[in-house]
This record gives C-alpha cells, structure tokens and sequence, in this order.
C-alpha cells in the first residue's frame, strides 16, 4: 500500500456511492414520476450508457491534464449533477432526472479508471492484488450511500429523496479534496491514440477477447439482474424498502469482499480457473430463481451473484492489463470499458423491460447464453495460447 493507492482507495469508498444509489433509489424514483411504468429503470439505464460514453471521454481527458486533474474534474462534476437530480426530483421532472443521471453515470466513468491508476501504483505482478484493494472500498460504499440515502430521504420533508441525492452530492465530493495529495505518474500525451498498434490488432488477441467476455458479459448479467431487483421486490412482490435496501446492499458487499482474496486466487489458479468460478457461481443465482421468491431468496440469489461478479470482473480487468503496451494503455483502457459498459447499459435497459413482460424466473434463464460465451471465449484462448507456446 503506497500514497497514492491509499488515495484511490479512500476515493473508491466515497465515489463509488453513485453507484449503490443510483442502483437502490433510481429505479423506485423513475416508478414514481415517470409518464410510462416500463421506463422505470431507464434512469439507471442512461446512468450505464454515460459510463459507457464517459469510459471514452475519462481516458481522453487523463491523457491531456493526466489522471490526478481527470480524477477531480469528475469528482466536481458528480457534485453537480446530484444536486441538479435533486432538483428534477422535486419539481417531479422524469427527463431532468435522467439527464442527471446520465452526467453521474460519466462521473462513474471516471471512477472505474481508479483500477487502471492502482495497476500502475504498482508492479506489473501485484496488478490484480491492487485491483482487488481498490474494489474492496466499495464494501463500505454499498453500506454507507444507501444507508445514507435512506436517512436523509426525509431531510426535505415535502420532497421524499431530494435528501438522497444532497448527501450523495456530499459524498461524491470528498475525492476531489483527497485528490489533491495524489500524485500522478501517466503520461501526458495528446497524440496518444496514434502509438502502438491500432485497434483491430489489439482487439483480435485471444486474450484480449477473453478479458472482454469475460469482464462485459459479466457484468451485463449482473447488472440485468441487480437493475431488476428493487422493481420485483418493492414494486411487484410488495416487499418493503428497508429489505429491499438490505437485499441490494449485502449484493454489493458480496461483489467486493472477495476482493480480499481474488487476487491471490488468480496469482495462483491462473486467470482462467477463476473466471470459470464466477460463471459456475452465477449458475447458483440462476438456480435459485426457480424456487419461490421470498426475500431471503433473493437475498441469497444476488450474495451469489455479486460473488459471481467479483470473480469475472477482477479476472477481466487484471487480465487485459497483460494485453497492451505503455504507449497503447489509454486506447486499450478506453476501448474496454467502452465495450463493457455499452453491454452493461444494454443489460440495464432492458431489465425494465423484461421484468414488465415476464418475470424474475425467465430472466435469469435468459442470462444462460451469455456465460456460455464467458466460457467458449476462455476455452478458446487456452487452446490458442497453447499452440502458441
């Protein structure tokens, strides 16, 4: 643990409340004040496609004023943009609020490249231990932003959950302070899409598609399931807020907490092993559906899911790090997170639409295919990578 990492990490713990929020609160607020009930979730949906549009963006503004300036921008940013989810929200307004949603996600954008700066806080080696510390301040963001957003839901008491995102707007601030002790190592280069090798040729490596499929596809399934949850417990099985809050909440302890151990997983099972773990545990949350939905099997389903998660993710993220060269990290980095969060948007987007037309059971059947492509694309680099050697 070196000053820099220490920074990402308390950062991480602090801007990663957008997250858990947004996940908890936007889906029930888009219930509330949207004109159309199948477009609940689409305020989380365009919070997805912003970090998709916004991986672009936070990679290219880093390589123009660096990681350290990039970093605080964002963190200003997301100050902005939940006080002005405040204020759409008390004047009722649906499209306001998803705008706002939208920049937020874009600040999340930023905050995922935390992953990348602690990969290069250290060496090459300990990149997936460094990965999984900074993954695991979002334990204590899972319980510290909605806890949070649920207690200060009533801090205005005429507009229930404009409270919510004042605190969020708190929150989401305190890394621009931390921020300022950081000190940035990454180069910066205007000219930096035009070094390396260009994008199909680091797109084409087996090992590259493997980190994708695993990391996108990965996290689509989680976040078509996650994004469903509050609308199927509170809305559809009237289960209350406060479990719902607790369902989600220990969802995102479980993505994180085996952050504590993933990374000495993959140093020595190998990057593979463990990617077939979160696919074989993603099964269980699968398994699950079909028995009744109560709340300690949703509880359980989405433990499962978040353990899932973890496993894909870190796998993903410290195995594209093997992929690229110095000069083509920001274009890499870029080019990854763009894919995996267009994915991810699209999972989130249809969550709500899927949940309206059908039901908790056959969506997860519909997530089947996708962790037979997490498997046949690891299989396939193995195999490649062995005629290789």
């Amino acid at each position: 643990m070196n000053k820099n990492l220490l920074i990402l990490t308390l950062s991480q713990i602090f801007s990663f409340t957008a997250a858990p929020v947004t996940v908890f609160l936007s889906g029930i607020i888009g219930s509330q004040i949207s004109p159309v009930k199948s477009l609940a979730t689409l305020p989380m949906s365009i919070s997805v496609v912003g970090i998709a549009i916004g991986a672009i963006i936070a990679t290219k503004v880093m390589s123009l004023i660096g990681r350290k300036y990039g970093f605080i921008s964002a963190s200003i940013g997301n100050l902005l943009f939940s006080i002005l989810a405040a204020y759409s929200i008390m004047y009722q307004n649906f499209i306001l609020f998803c705008f706002a949603n939208f920049f937020i996600g874009i600040g999340m954008a930023f905050t995922h490249q935390y992953r990348f700066a602690a990969a290069e806080s250290v060496e090459q080696s300990m990149a997936p231990k460094a990965i999984s510390i900074i993954l695991f301040g979002g334990i204590i963001s899972a319980f510290l932003g909605p806890s949070l957003a649920n207690y200060s839901k009533d801090l205005i008491s005429e507009n229930l959950y404009v409270g919510s995102y004042l605190a969020l707007a708190l929150l989401t601030f305190i890394p621009a302070i931390l921020f300022l002790f950081y000190e940035s190592k990454s180069k910066i280069d205007t000219n930096v899409e035009y070094k390396g090798r260009n994008y199909l040729e680091i797109i084409l490596q087996p090992r590259f598609i493997q980190a994708i499929a695993a990391s996108a596809f990965g996290y689509a399934i989680m976040t078509f399931l996650m994004t469903a949850t509050p609308i199927s417990m509170h809305v559809m099985e009237n289960m209350s807020l406060n479990k719902t809050s607790i369902v989600i909440q220990f969802h995102v302890v479980s993505m994180f907490l085996p952050s504590l151990v993933t990374g000495h997983l993959i140093k020595k099972y190998g990057h593979s092993n463990v990617i077939y773990a979160g696919v074989f545990l993603y099964s269980i949350t699968i398994i699950a559906s079909i028995f009744e939905q109560s709340f300690f099997n949703y509880m359980f389903a989405l433990i499962f899911l978040g353990l899932g998660w973890n496993f894909l993710f870190i796998s993903g993220t410290s195995l594209l790090v093997l992929t690229y060269r110095e000069e083509e990290k920001y274009k890499a980095q870029g080019l990854n997170d763009f894919i995996v969060y267009s994915v991810h948007a699209i999972g989130s987007l249809s969550a709500g639409i899927f949940i309206t037309l059908t039901n908790w059971k056959i969506m997860n059947f519909i997530c089947i295919p996708f962790m037979i492509l997490i498997i046949f694309a690891t299989i396939r680099a193995e195999i490649l990578d062995k005629k290789k050697s």
